[in-house]
């Protein structure tokens, strides 16, 4: 289970300390857990050569591999207010390639974000197939992927990330977590990712 890069209250006003600390040590911890059961539950499987509950536990292996990357990728992409930066050179450049503009892309990722329904991620991912960022919306984790793209930067929707702080007004935690991103960080998983590699541990 990763630790945070920063501290419980770091992320106030705009995700307040009770809701970081319930987010990231008993739901991301859930997650990391469900992982840990299904991989010795599969090791388990193949000792014993008994494949009975094989869908069971290649769904847990998915789900909960899914929420223990994409959480870990959530908190390292955020920072204080005012401390992540600006959009570096790299990201500017392939954001404008791509969207037209920084406010194009921004409209984008926000809308993708908020109208998507249920349980979601928006996610910017690299694209190693077409060479671009894409935007895409993630449900329960890990449905509605697109195969060998590389998450750069991550937003969770799901209604535990914002409903303690921002009840029903998902677009407001959307406009307001903008300001939290660590652009920095983002550029060093955008320049990784553009070489095959994936940046994880926080």
């Amino acid at each position: 289970m990763p630790p945070l890069p920063y501290a419980y209250n770091a992320l106030e006003p705009i995700i307040s300390a009770d809701s970081l600390r319930i987010h990231h040590d008993i739901l991301h911890k859930n997650y990391v857990d469900g992982l840990n059961r299904a991989e010795l539950n599969l090791v388990d499987a193949r000792r014993d050569n008994n494949f009975e509950l094989i869908k069971y536990w290649e769904n847990e292996l998915a789900y909960n591999g899914s929420g223990h990357i994409l959480h870990s990728i959530f908190w390292a992409v955020m920072s204080p207010v005012g401390k992540g930066g600006e959009p570096g050179n790299i990201t500017l450049s392939e954001i404008i390639n791509y969207f037209g503009s920084f406010d194009a892309f921004k409209e984008q990722f926000s809308n993708a974000a908020n109208k998507i329904e249920g349980s979601y991620w928006a996610i910017l991912t690299w694209q190693p197939t077409w060479h671009r960022l894409e935007i895409l919306q993630a449900e329960k984790h890990q449905n509605k992927t697109q195969w060998s793209g590389i998450p750069i930067l991550v937003l969770d929707v799901w209604e535990h990330a914002y409903y303690l702080d921002y009840k029903t007004h998902r677009d407001e935690y959307i406009q307001k977590w903008w300001q939290l991103v660590n652009w920095e960080e983002v550029e060093s998983r955008l320049k990784l990712a553009m070489n095959g590699e994936v940046k994880l541990t926080i």
